[in-house]
């Protein structure tokens, strides 16, 4: 599938008690997170763009074609638009089996038309166990991968994902979450996930809506929206960065892998990936501690050159959120308020940065 334009939602929707007002525009590919608290309007943006709720004025382009445009006094029913919607709950049809549910949205749209073939579908998400299974014999897990599967099926032109794995455990979710990652890579069309679970969002995303009371408060690549000082509050404790990396090498000595990426490299216990493949990686503001001189009698493996941008006060009065870059790479630290004094960080300062502790965000396939 080739790439499309870009996604457009302009709308504006009041009621008694809430006012949802954005203007985005979204990459034509790949997961865009709509991240933020509860009732932030997240839930009623999608219904939105799906034309389950109508705002009040609106103008929608989904791959080129309009779906809405209140000006022209134009609304596209929702029987029109091409979109697969997965939601919370799997809500299979319980009287059919795994195969069955498949099939009921591709069977509706013509061959000449599909562009997600039934074996692509069962192989991405690891159905072929399940298609002769009745639904309500599926786990959680397995309930949420029909579900995908039946709204790809579909061929939509957008992918709506509402909370997808709230309602799962971590087992489950583990589960499903390879099988988000591996769509994202395959499917060329926009993907609109909802989530207030961080965790979610830096492991899936390539871009980031944070909205805030109905508001739109950033959005942006995923990587530098989440470095922003001035959005920090949002994160909380949860305040860090991701990088894309690539394997470097196997250290199979010391059972550690090295990670690389533009302005440098890390260390991480031994992977199963091989040499050359990316992994993305978590690395929180909490574990990050800096150093005036080059550390040498350490035990933390990974210590970096850093010059201090900025910083502002963190989400606690003891503390302080430190912006550094790593050449062009960004990290935060966070440290304390009187470590911050003794140490005289100051933006143009340069510094060391150990790194403690760093989240792969992609589990190793064994």
């Amino acid at each position: 599938m080739t790439p499309a334009a870009p996604t457009r939602i302009q709308l504006s929707l009041e009621r008694t008690d809430f006012q949802l007002a954005v203007d985005l525009e979204l990459p034509g590919h790949g997961i865009t997170a709509l991240f933020g608290p509860s009732g932030s309007g997240k839930t009623t943006l999608l219904r939105c763009v799906a034309g389950l709720e109508q705002a009040d004025q609106a103008f929608i382009t989904i791959r080129g074609q309009c779906w809405q445009n209140s000006a022209a006094r134009f609304f596209l029913p929702i029987h029109r638009r091409n979109l697969g919607y997965v939601f919370q709950e799997a809500s299979l049809f319980g009287h059919l089996s795994v195969r069955q549910n498949l099939e009921y949205g591709y069977r509706r749209i013509p061959a000449r038309q599909r562009r997600v073939q039934f074996d692509q579908a069962v192989a991405w998400l690891g159905l072929a166990p399940l298609l002769s299974k009745p639904a309500p014999t599926l786990s959680g897990g397995e309930r949420q991968r029909v579900a995908l599967g039946r709204a790809i099926l579909t061929s939509p032109d957008i992918l709506l994902l509402d909370e997808p794995l709230s309602a799962l455990d971590n087992r489950h979710r583990e589960e499903v979450l390879p099988c988000l990652e591996r769509l994202r890579d395959e499917l060329k069309i926009p993907m609109l996930y909802v989530s207030h679970c961080l965790d979610e969002v830096t492991r899936l995303a390539d871009h980031l809506v944070l909205l805030d009371q109905g508001r739109v408060v950033a959005q942006g690549s995923l990587t530098e929206t989440l470095a922003r000082l001035d959005l920090s509050r949002h994160f909380s404790e949860d305040a860090g960065v991701v990088l894309d990396t690539c394997i470097g090498l196997h250290d199979d000595a010391d059972f550690l892998t090295r990670l690389d990426f533009a302005d440098g490299h890390i260390h991480v216990g031994r992977r199963h990936e091989a040499v050359g493949q990316r992994v993305r990686c978590r690395i929180q503001a909490r574990d990050v501690s800096l150093c005036l001189t080059r550390p040498e009698a350490t035990s933390i493996l990974n210590r970096l050159p850093a010059t201090v941008v900025d910083l502002v006060p963190a989400d606690t009065p003891a503390h302080v959120l430190v912006r550094l870059n790593l050449g062009t790479t960004p990290l935060l630290a966070r440290i304390t308020r009187r470590s911050c004094l003794q140490l005289g960080i100051r933006p143009g300062l340069s510094l060391w940065a150990q790194i403690k502790a760093v989240a792969l965000l992609n589990p190793a396939r064994h």
